[in-house]
């Protein structure tokens, strides 16, 4: 899984290709990402996606940085973009993805990567150690279920930890399609051989609002990334840290 899985025209919901594909759109997902691994890479480091250019990168790593993080954990970290900037500020970052050709772009960067799926990574705490200062999930929180990742990187996360969501931003689905639900990236305004259509999970703001509550969380900094120019942002990003009384939170100064 990757970051930025949105073009900048309107969400398309009609497949690319009529070649067979798992039904699952979870297994859809997955699969589309190890199919699209060179054609994704080549559109991030040739600067190909603009609101990547124009907004949406500086937005997450200055949303990362302002924490001042010395360990920070890259969740579906893609061919490692973000991972290898946070490197090149000093800043010590563990990545990971269910991609193995993602995860092999990025080791060639700085930092430490690690081929491994959400499932396992909620339910195994050894397969990797906290604590972190920032757990930051940059376009990569795509499934429709996500509790359970979220709550392994709660506790994987330091008692003063936070933890950095970017995501498409709600109001881009319209008012006709504002609400939960599957839709399907083809990739048509990023150029290069893309193979596979890819499936993503569309969250309305209360529905975000309710699973970091579930985890446990509270948003500290609510931001909407723009272009230069533009009325409608293209992300939203969000900040959130533990509640009071939350195991782990950090107690009063």
């Amino acid at each position: 899984m990757s970051d930025d899985p949105v073009r900048d025209d309107p969400v398309s919901d009609d497949p690319v290709s009529d070649a067979p594909v798992p039904t699952d759109p979870r297994e859809r997902l997955v699969a589309s990402w190890d199919s699209n691994a060179a054609a994704w890479t080549d559109a991030v480091r040739q600067g190909r996606i603009a609101s990547r250019d124009r907004a949406t990168n500086a937005a997450v790593l200055a949303a990362v940085t302002r924490l001042r993080p010395g360990r920070v954990l890259d969740v579906g970290c893609g061919e490692g973009w973000l991972a290898h900037a946070l490197e090149a500020r000093g800043v010590s970052v563990v990545g990971f993805d269910a991609s193995e050709a993602l995860v092999r772009a990025a080791g060639s960067g700085p930092g430490t990567f690690v081929r491994l799926d959400y499932a396992t990574f909620a339910r195994d705490d050894d397969v990797i150690r906290g604590p972190f200062d920032v757990a930051v999930c940059n376009f990569s929180l795509l499934e429709a279920e996500i509790g359970g990742l979220l709550g392994a990187l709660v506790a994987r996360l330091g008692p003063a930890g936070r933890l950095v969501v970017q995501t498409l931003h709600p109001l881009t689905l319209g008012a006709e399609r504002y609400a939960d639900g599957w839709h399907e990236e083809t990739f048509d305004g990023f150029g290069g051989a893309f193979a596979a259509p890819m499936p993503w999970y569309a969250r309305t703001l209360a529905s975000w609002s309710r699973v970091v509550g579930d985890a446990g969380l509270v948003f500290e900094r609510l931001e909407e990334p723009r272009m230069d120019g533009a009325s409608w942002p293209v992300s939203l990003l969000f900040t959130a840290a533990r509640g009071p009384g939350a195991v782990g939170a950090e107690g009063p100064r």
